[in-house]
């Protein structure tokens, strides 16, 4: 299976937000992908003080949703929207929520995001537990005859969860939605993402973004396809665009018959 990943730098602005994932949805399918992953908040990137409810959608209704569906049957392909927010009961928080949409159109599944990120250094700080509600349930779909496990951004920093993912059934391929700071992201980035893959013998696909937001910040991009032993088959430093690479069932089954790490585990 061809997979891409999408690289964004995204505005304050949905429909100029929207209209960009659509065109790099559209660059996929032209590529010839059959699995396409935004990143994290692919849709706003909001302004400083803004809040995240009031661009919520209800599960199942909204402009990003209806986006992400009709871009899916569009292109017969499976489209994962790396996040957006999705109301939750708590009316002051969102849910951070990763969709995967099948070739039809249909709803395949939902990740909330379960581990929030926090952050302080100098004047820079992020809190997502101040707007944002904690997912509590691991999530995988198929898609192609391949198993996908769904994660997001701060969620790369604990490997308990893709042994979770594991434990229902060995995955193929993570997901790993992001808008890692600038700070964080040159220093951990494509370590963690290379130690998920080295660990489950899985490809992992990151789609980030890239670059200087409107609303201020500095996002660390490079986007990246890693396949089961570790190695970085595509790469997008900064900036808008797609990468793509192969999945292959062989290329992983021969990997875990040549170091079968996953059957030797003794805890958890």
């Amino acid at each position: 299976m061809k997979v891409a990943a999408l690289q964004v730098v995204s505005s304050t602005s949905l429909e100029h937000n929207l209209a960009r994932a659509e065109a790099l949805l559209d660059e996929a399918a032209q590529r010839g992908a059959q699995l396409a992953v935004l990143p994290e908040y692919f849709c706003m990137m909001e302004a400083p003080g803004s809040g995240k409810t009031r661009f919520a959608e209800a599960p199942g209704s909204g402009p990003v949703q209806d986006m992400l569906s009709a871009a899916a049957a569009r292109h017969r392909m499976w489209v994962v929207g790396g996040s957006l927010p999705l109301q939750c009961p708590q009316p002051d928080r969102v849910y951070n929520s990763s969709m995967a949409f099948g070739p039809d159109g249909r709803p395949l599944a939902r990740y909330d995001k379960i581990h929030l990120f926090a952050f302080e250094q100098g004047a820079e700080r992020y809190a997502e537990a101040d707007s944002i509600a904690p997912g509590g349930t691991p999530v995988a779909f198929e898609a192609g005859g391949l198993r996908i496990g769904l994660s997001i951004c701060y969620d790369l920093r604990f490997p308990e969860l893709y042994r979770a993912l594991c434990a229902q059934g060995a995955c193929d391929a993570f997901l790993v939605p992001s808008a890692f700071t600038y700070t964080t992201g040159e220093k951990h980035w494509e370590v963690l993402l290379r130690a998920r893959a080295i660990e489950n013998l899985a490809y992992v696909v990151a789609s980030a973004q890239g670059g200087r937001h409107a609303n201020g910040r500095r996002t660390w991009g490079h986007s990246m396809i890693i396949d089961p032993w570790g190695e970085v088959l595509a790469l997008l430093a900064e900036g808008e665009g797609v990468i793509t690479a192969d999945i292959d069932p062989e290329r992983i089954a021969a990997r875990r018959a040549s170091l079968p790490a996953l059957q030797h585990r003794r805890l958890g």
